[in-house]
């Protein structure tokens, strides 16, 4: 794991090598154990290539540093990420007669590259995100991988490229320009996060998951090598304990190949199924006690640290708490949002910032259950898809629009679930729809909250475009090409990496994604609580009150903060005269809302989140509007 930096630049903007070392050097904390750096001319002597790289040792700790050039001298890699197949790959390598001077996993990406070129991309069974110097072909080949675990980040313009794995380096580059997208705060109202390619900076895209790009002779194009398998398999599994069977053997598989590692690694333990099957599959696998790092809160009702101890005392792991005081919340805050190049669009985020400090201390990698809802079915909404279409059928439009749609708007905070609900089923349009899920704005009230028009469509429609099967699946695909890459395998990368630490996620494995979209709808969310394969395979294995325990998910108690310890801030980052957000939007109406909040009239916290991140993002890259 590790942070990459470089750029393609036309003669006439060369930069030395003291700018290449000090953007790289601003990600230190994605590689405190090492660093490289290397400049070279195209052969025609137009372009200047610059690669910057700061790593964190964890596969061959002694051989693996980068930038990696072969003996050949044709290719140069940097590379951020973790190959999990590349013992098998090497194997393969090796039988078709290519040599190895290390046993990285770098390597292996370079000789898989030499041997199969763009193709070798869909042969990589992990999370990465590189950018390869082909100096026989005077190309550069930039790859991120299937789901987007891995970021890369890129400006391009007039035949020249800079790339990243975060924002920071490509904002502080020389002369480049810091403008906000405005079309991005209209998309983060909607969304609560901003879907890819877009980000908050005019110059500055995202290279979308499971996309190579490659650029040659001053030109940069991209193509998708990957697409989720929901979108492109019919489910042909029938017999639900054969299901069982083929999920068993994936997913221990997927975990296995995950503890390939040359240092201390554990997992973060949250008490719930998905992170609890991940350690259960550990300690079959481990020699040694798995460590295991859970983060909690003092308020009664945000905590899942008992449940966590449940399963560290079943399985014998060695385990740390941390629990975060608003104090230290605060101090982490705006540093998350430097990390992170965008506002913090979950108040989870910060701890587990400050969960992936602690564990630093003693590992440098663990493993996670991020992504098993959105691969297995677990949150309520996909109960909820199913029914929609019938509530659809059975209740006009206009009939929602002027007696349900008022009704709902006006129930008490307490009832918000099933006010997302409601929403939900009476909005038709694909796109909107999705939106309401995640709790933001509809476009009448970002257009309000604005004072202008919006546009509304995104900038991506490829996670709206799949044909195949139900409403069920179609929402699945789109959680697994917008909501996980933007937002919480963003999230996963950047707060761990923040912190110092790589994480590892079985779940989001491509071979497991293959093997579940053979599913059917029930063996995904029948049953109470969704996931009811994985509910199943973990019967025998975890406690029945781990098994059955209703989501509560990873909550901040940023509500009763607001009201609390934050309240003065609040009103110093959004009612002020120093209030960057207070001019972007109408400021009486953000009044409106810090005072019902602050008075407990309403509560706001989902939506003054948004807004007070927002302020803390402008502030700490000094966004020009």
């Amino acid at each position: 794991m590790c942070g990459i930096f470089g750029w393609v630049l036309a003669a006439a903007k060369h930069q030395n090598r003291d700018t290449l070392i000090g953007l790289t050097d601003l990600m230190s904390h994605r590689g405190p154990d090492a660093s490289g750096y290397w400049l070279h001319q195209t052969s025609d002597e137009r372009y200047q290539i610059g690669f910057g790289h700061r790593r964190l040792s964890i596969i061959d700790i002694g051989g693996g540093a980068q930038p990696m050039a072969t003996e050949d001298g044709r290719f140069n890699l940097v590379f951020n990420g973790e190959i999990y197949n590349y013992l098998e790959l090497r194997k393969e390598l090796v039988a078709l007669g290519h040599h190895f001077r290390t046993d990285s996993d770098t390597e292996v990406l370079i000789e898989a590259y030499r041997a199969w070129q763009l193709d070798a991309v869909r042969r990589l069974r992990g999370m990465f995100a590189f950018a390869l110097w082909d100096d026989a072909e005077q190309r550069l080949v930039l790859a991120r991988d299937a789901f987007g675990k891995k970021p890369l980040f890129l400006a391009e313009a007039q035949g020249a490229v800079l790339f990243g794995s975060e924002i920071e380096p490509l904002v502080q580059f020389p002369g480049f320009s810091r403008a906000l997208d405005s079309d991005a705060i209209g998309h983060y109202l909607l969304n609560r996060y901003v879907p890819g390619p877009s980000t908050f900076f005019q110059s500055v895209k995202k290279l979308q998951p499971g996309h190579c790009a490659v650029w040659q002779n001053g030109m940069l194009k991209s193509t998708r090598y990957y697409t989720p398998p929901f979108a492109t398999t019919v489910p042909d599994v029938k017999d639900f304990n054969s299901a069982i069977r083929l999920f068993e053997g994936a997913f221990d598989e997927a975990v296995r190949i995950r503890m390939r590692s040359d240092a201390p690694y554990g997992a973060y333990l949250s008490g719930g199924i998905d992170s609890s099957a991940v350690v259960a599959t550990m300690v079959k696998h481990s020699t040694e006690p798995v460590r295991t790092f859970s983060v909690g809160f003092r308020e009664t009702g945000y905590s899942e640290l008992d449940h966590a101890r449940v399963i560290a005392g079943q399985f014998g792991t060695i385990h740390n708490d941390l629990i975060v005081e608003p104090s230290a919340f605060m101090d982490h805050w705006s540093t998350a949002a430097l990390r992170r190049g965008a506002p913090v669009s979950e108040a989870s985020d910060i701890p587990i910032f400050m969960l992936s400090e602690m564990a630093s201390r003693s590992v440098k990698m663990v493993l996670t259950g991020e992504g098993a809802d959105e691969l297995m079915g677990g949150y309520p909404k996909y109960r909820a898809e199913r029914w929609i279409g019938l509530y659809q059928w059975l209740i006009p439009h206009l009939l929602h629009e002027r007696l349900i749609h008022p009704l709902v708007r006006s129930l008490p905070y307490g009832m918000r679930r099933a006010k997302i609900v409601a929403l939900a089923a009476g909005e038709r349009d694909l796109a909107n729809r999705m939106r309401v899920w995640f709790g933001g704005l509809s476009v009448g009230e970002s257009e309000a909250m604005l004072g202008r028009l919006l546009s509304a469509t995104p900038p991506d429609l490829f996670p709206y475009s799949s044909q195949i099967g139900s409403s069920l699946r179609r929402t699945l695909f789109f959680d697994q090409t917008s909501w996980l890459p933007d937002n919480l395998l963003e999230r996963g990368d950047r707060m761990m990496m923040a912190g110092s630490i790589e994480g590892r996620m079985p779940f989001m494995d491509t071979v497991l994604a293959g093997v579940v979209a053979r599913f059917p709808d029930d063996f995904l969310t029948g049953g109470k609580g969704g996931k009811r394969v994985l509910r199943a395979a973990m019967d025998k294995i975890l406690p029945s009150e781990i098994i059955r325990r209703k989501k509560i998910g990873f909550r901040v108690p940023i509500g009763e903060w607001f009201r609390g310890p934050y309240r003065e801030f609040l009103r110093d980052m959004l009612v002020s005269e120093t209030s960057a957000v207070a001019q972007m939007v109408r400021g009486d109406r953000l009044r409106q809302l810090v005072t019902e909040h602050l008075d407990a009239r309403q509560n706001h916290e989902r939506l003054l989140w948004s807004f007070v991140n927002l302020e803390i993002f402008v502030r700490a890259f000094r966004v020009a509007s």
